[in-house]
């Protein structure tokens, strides 16, 4: 297992209130966490880095190979919880932070089964071959607008309100998260990205990439896509498989 991370200011933001680790804990165990800031000058900043460091904190600190899947889901989804909670009293308790938060995509891929927390707008997706899963549903007005066919998803890519999401850790003291499950088989790999990488790069971009280009040079593509379409917001990937050469034709 190989988990490959890039995280880029952009070409517009002063400060980059994204915030990204992961890790490999065996040789069919490894993890990333994504997360996207939000509020204020610094609040984003801080809101992403605290997540993070909770996060990832707490699932090295928690996890064994022996882990049934029931134990997965209560690490992963405690992990995260335990990161909302201080993130939501950080916020309170000092004015200049008030309203911060941040996605979160925490992401575990043990043997054949990837498990995904997911909260707000950044996204999981799953490429296998030529093909290419969204694993998560985005928190966002623009996707409810979706889901009632108010909108196509392609207009929903350049609506005014796409950046308005509808969850976010450290908004409320306990937040409702998804929890997502799906197979992974060998040479499949996952890509969990901000959105200032899917509000350029379209699903079937992700996959032509994917077939020309590997391991970091994958990301680092990835990346200077979205920067060559405008790079308006932060933008950061985290890439976990199991195979070197990541699809390369």
């Amino acid at each position: 297992m190989e988990v490959f991370l890039k995280s880029d200011i952009g070409l517009v933001r002063s400060t980059n209130q994204d915030a990204c680790t992961g890790g490999v804990f065996s040789g069919d165990a490894a993890w990333a966490v994504v997360c996207d800031g939000m509020g204020g000058a610094n609040g984003g900043n801080v809101a992403s880095s605290v997540a993070v460091k909770e996060i990832s904190r707490r699932l090295k600190r928690g996890y064994r190979d022996s882990l049934s899947d029931e134990d997965i889901v209560n690490l992963l989804t405690e992990s995260v919880q335990k990161a909302n909670n201080k993130l939501y009293k950080i916020q309170k308790g000092d004015p200049e932070l008030r309203g911060m938060g941040t996605t979160v995509e925490l992401v575990l891929v043990k043997g054949n089964k990837l498990h995904i927390v997911h909260a707000g707008d950044s996204r999981v997706y799953s490429i296998r071959g030529r093909r290419i899963k969204q694993l998560t549903i985005d928190h966002s007005v623009v996707q409810e607008m979706v889901a009632k066919g108010e909108i196509t998803s392609e207009q929903a890519m350049a609506h005014p309100n796409k950046n308005i999401i509808t969850r976010a850790l450290g908004i409320v003291p306990e937040i409702h998260l998804d929890y997502i499950e799906s197979e992974f088989k060998d040479d499949d790999y996952v890509v969990i990205c901000t959105d200032g990488l899917s509000n350029y790069i379209k699903p079937a971009e992700f996959v032509r990439m994917s077939r020309t280009n590997s391991g970091e040079d994958y990301t680092q593509a990835l990346v200077n896509s979205a920067k060559d379409l405008g790079g308006s917001d932060n933008i950061t990937v985290a890439v976990i498989t199991n195979s070197v050469e990541l699809g390369v034709d």
